[in-house]
C-alpha cells in the first residue's frame, strides 16, 4: 500500500524544472522518504541507480578516484556492472547518506554535468549536515520531509483535495461545519492524535480499520530512535541524550511546560545538557519552542535561547511512551486523561512545524499571562491558544485587547468547538490546524 504524500507533488515539479539541481531529502527515520523517492523514480526514469550506504558499505569507495561524474560512474559500474547510465533518463539515488556525507562533494560535478538526475536521502542528516552543506553549497536543492500530517492522513482515509478545500472555505467564510462533518472529523483527528503520522503505523490502521498492532509498531520505532542515539551520538554523553528523550512525556504533562533540567536529573547543569538537546533537534527527533522576549515582531532574534519547550517530532510516538494503563484508555475510550492538554498542544506544535512555521511561545514573568504559540503574516503577529475543550482564553483575550501590542490585531483559538468569531478571536476546531497557513494567506 502506497500512501499519497506531500512530497509527490514536489518531486513532480522538481522533475519539470529544466534547471533542477541535485536534490537532498531530509527528515527523521522511517517517515517514508525512500518509499516516496522509489515510486517517483519508477514512474519517471528508464534507469534507476539506487545506492544504500548502510546496506552496501562497499559503495563508500566510489569516490576513491575523485568526485567527478566519470570517476563516480566508473566505480559504481565496477561494483555492479548491471547498472545502466542513460543520459537524460537516469536517476541516481544515494540513500542513507548520513553514513557517507562526503558523497555530497560530487553534487557540484553532477550539477555541472547535467546528464543525470541525483536525489540524496537519509535519516539524521541534521547531525552531519554542516559537512554536507559545506561540500555542496549552491549545487543542490533541499526538501524537508516529515511524518504524515493530518491532511495526508485524510488522503489515506480516502478524502480528496476538493473536500479539504471545502474545509478551508468554511474557515474563510466562518461557516460552521455541519454536525455530521464536525463529529466525523473530530473522531478522525482523535485517531490521528493517538496514531501519529508514521507511515507503517497509519498503514496498519488503514488495513485493519482498528488500532490493533499499532502500539507495537510505535514502540519498535521508539526503540529504533534510541538505537540511533546509541549509534550516532559520537563525542556526547549518550546517557544524557537518552535522559532528555525519556523525560519529554513528563515535561509535557506539567502545568508549566517550560523545559526543566530538574525533571531530567537532579542537579543537572544547563551547559552540560544544551548539546544533548541540540543533538536531538538536529536528528529530527524533537522540536524546540522558544520563549519570546515580548509578543511583537520580528520573531527571529526576539526570543530567549535558553527558555524553551520540547515536543516530539511525532505525537504518536509521544503517546507510545505513556504507561500501559493510559494506552489502554486512549485506544479503547479515546480518553486523553491528564495528558489531554499536552496531547493537543503537542499535535498543534507538530502541525505548525509541518506547515513551515517556527515555534514560539510567551510567558510574562510578572503575571499569569502565557500564550501557547505565535505565527505571523507579513504585517501581523497572531497569538494561538490551544484548549482541550472550549474554555475561556484569558491570555489570548488580554493580548488581543492590549493596545501596547500593535502587531496583534486578532487571535486564533484551537479547541473542541466549531468555527466561530468573537471579540477579534477566531475559533477553529483542532483538526483545522494544518490549514492555518493557507487560511492566513488568503484571509489576512
Amino acid at each position: 500500500m502506497y500512501l499519497k504524500r506531500r512530497i509527490d507533488r514536489f518531486l513532480s515539479d522538481w522533475k519539470k524544472d529544466e534547471n533542477r539541481k541535485p536534490l537532498i531529502v531530509k527528515g527523521s527515520r522511517q517517515i517514508g522518504k525512500t518509499e516516496s523517492i522509489r515510486k517517483f523514480a519508477k514512474e519517471n526514469y528508464k534507469s534507476i541507480i539506487e545506492i544504500n550506504f548502510v546496506t552496501s558499505e562497499k559503495y563508500k569507495m566510489i569516490a576513491a578516484d575523485g568526485y567527478d561524474v566519470a570517476s563516480i560512474i566508473k566505480n559504481i559500474s565496477i561494483i555492479d556492472p548491471s547498472f545502466r547510465f542513460i543520459p537524460g533518463e537516469t536517476l541516481i539515488f544515494f540513500d542513507e547518506i548520513q553514513e557517507y556525507p562526503e558523497i555530497a562533494t560530487s553534487l557540484k560535478f553532477f550539477n555541472d554535468d547535467g546528464n543525470y538526475d541525483v536525489i540524496c536521502s537519509g535519516s539524521l542528516l541534521g547531525i552531519n549536515y554542516k559537512r554536507i552543506e559545506s561540500n555542496s553549497v549552491g549545487n543542490k536543492t533541499d526538501y524537508q520531509m516529515f511524518s504524515l500530517d493530518f491532511e495526508e492522513f485524510l488522503w489515506a482515509k480516502g478524502y480528496t483535495s476538493t473536500q479539504i478545500d471545502d474545509m478551508l472555505q468554511s474557515m474563510l467564510t466562518l461557516k460552521p461545519f455541519s454536525k455530521l462533518q464536525h463529529t466525523v472529523l473530530t473522531s478522525l483527528f482523535l485517531d490521528y492524535c493517538i496514531l501519529g503520522g508514521m507511515p507503517e503505523v497509519v498503514k496498519r490502521y488503514i488495513k485493519n480499520n482498528t488500532f490493533e498492532g499499532t502500539l507495537e509498531i510505535q514502540r519498535q520505532l521508539i526503540a529504533d530512535y534510541k538505537e540511533d542515539i546509541r549509534k550516532y551520538a559520537e563525542g556526547l554523553d549518550q546517557t544524557r541524550i537518552m535522559n532528555v528523550f525519556n523525560s519529554i512525556p513528563v515535561q509535557l504533562a506539567k502545568e508549566n511546560k517550560k523545559f526543566q533540567l530538574s525533571q531530567v536529573q537532579k542537579g543537572a547543569r544547563f551547559k552540560d545538557y544544551r548539546g544533548c538537546i541540540e543533538w536531538l533537534e538536529d536528528a529530527g527527533m524533537i522540536y524546540l519552542c522558544y520563549c519570546l522576549n515580548s509578543p511583537e515582531l520580528p520573531l527571529k532574534g526576539n526570543y530567549d535561547h535558553n527558555k524553551f519547550k520540547v515536543y516530539f517530532c511525532d505525537t504518536g510516538l509521544f503517546v507510545a511512551l505513556l504507561d500501559d494503563e493510559a494506552q489502554e484508555d486512549l485506544r479503547a475510550n479515546k480518553n486523553l486523561s491528564v495528558y489531554k492538554g499536552a496531547l493537543y498542544e503537542s499535535i498543534v506544535a507538530e502541525a505548525l512545524v509541518k506547515s513551515g512555521y517556527g515555534l514560539y511561545y510567551y510567558k510574562k514573568d510578572s503575571s499569569t499571562l502565557e500564550q501557547d504559540f505565535f505565527v505571523r503574516t507579513a504585517n501581523n503577529l497572531i497569538p494561538l491558544e490551544v484548549k482541550s475543550a472550549n474554555n475561556r482564553s484569558k491570555s489570548l483575550s488580554a493580548l488581543v485587547a492590549n493596545e501596547n501590542y500593535s502587531d496583534i490585531e486578532f487571535g486564533i483559538k484551537l479547541c473542541a468547538a466549531n468555527i466561530g468569531f468573537n471579540n477579534n478571536i477566531y475559533t477553529f476546531p483542532h483538526y483545522c490546524t494544518f490549514l492555518l497557513k493557507r487560511y492566513l494567506k488568503e484571509k489576512h
